[in-house]
């Protein structure tokens, strides 16, 4: 018997949410996409001096076998999607620097789904896997959540250049060396 489970929860930028991904569209992550102000599909926020804003998240799925109620083997499926229907921009304002900096957000995502994946591994199969699987999902979420909020701090939402290039290089070794963990394409 398969036992089911599926989590959805984007990051909007310094907001939190979870939401279901019926009817939503999404773009996976892989090495060689690279965002465009077209991929932005949200009408902007006239209310703000934000710029542009990055819904991107973690879809998670695991499925538990079990054999005479005795857990035997597990499967688990991370993806890191980006979702233009929530994702916004002002055509004004923006460049490719800012582009760039909403990249690195959608970057920032995969480097822990790369990071869950990896904890994932090592996960041995016992009767607490459900609850250690549902763990490392909150842990990864609140490590995601804390990691784009620093990005955006110490950058100053794109504005500190030296700050931005040195998130890039940082973000770019740790995707490099968690290479084996990355999405598939």
């Amino acid at each position: 018997m398969w036992l089911k489970r599926i989590l959805i929860c984007p990051v909007l930028l310094s907001s939190f949410v979870c939401f279901s991904q019926k009817d939503m569209s999404n773009i996976r992550w892989n090495d060689t996409l690279q965002l465009s102000w077209q991929n932005f599909k949200d009408q902007p926020d006239p209310n703000t001096d934000v710029v542009a804003i990055t819904a991107s998240g973690m879809t998670f799925q695991y499925s538990i076998k079990k054999s005479n109620n005795i857990i035997v083997g597990f499967t688990s499926n991370i993806e890191t999607n980006f979702y233009p229907e929530k994702s916004w921009y002002k055509p004004e304002r923006a460049n490719a620097h800012i582009l760039s900096h909403e990249q690195l957000h959608f970057d920032i995502t995969e480097l822990h789904a790369r990071r869950f994946r990896q904890q994932i591994s090592k996960l041995i199969v016992s009767k607490n896997l459900p609850k250690n699987l549902d763990m490392l999902h909150n842990q990864i979420q609140n490590d995601l959540k804390n990691m784009q909020d620093l990005y955006d701090t110490e950058t100053d939402y794109s504005r500190q250049i030296e700050a931005q290039v040195k998130w890039q290089k940082q973000i770019a070794l740790e995707l490099s060396n968690l290479s084996n963990f990355k999405s598939s394409n």
